[in-house]
């Protein structure tokens, strides 16, 4: 299936710009993909973008699974949609801080 990601390793999309690093994964086989295609270790020619996965991603963000059990900071944006095990990443919201009344 997929590789496991231990924290601070860096992945590059197979067919966009983007570029991602693990900053919290499960100790877990995972599937990770930008654009349709596996994401990889290294750079390398760039294939073809599944146009149903060009969502994007932005430089900064930070993108977590529902359960927030996985964490990736986007080092580099690009046009395709990151997805964990064929489910789509979405950006972190920040917390709502207690009202100062």
């Amino acid at each position: 299936m997929g590789d496991i990601i231990k924290a601070g390793t860096k992945l590059s999309s197979a067919v966009c710009q983007t570029q991602i690093m693990a900053l919290r994964a499960p100790i877990e086989r995972l599937e990770i993909t930008c654009g349709g295609a596996p994401m990889v270790t290294e750079d390398g020619e760039k294939g073809e973008m599944d146009s149903d996965l060009a969502g994007g991603t932005l430089v900064g963000k930070r993108y977590v699974d529902e359960r927030e059990a996985m964490e990736f900071l986007c080092t580099r944006a690009g046009e395709g949609t990151v997805q964990v095990n064929g489910v789509s990443l979405d950006i972190k919201q920040a917390k709502q801080l207690p009202s100062s009344d």
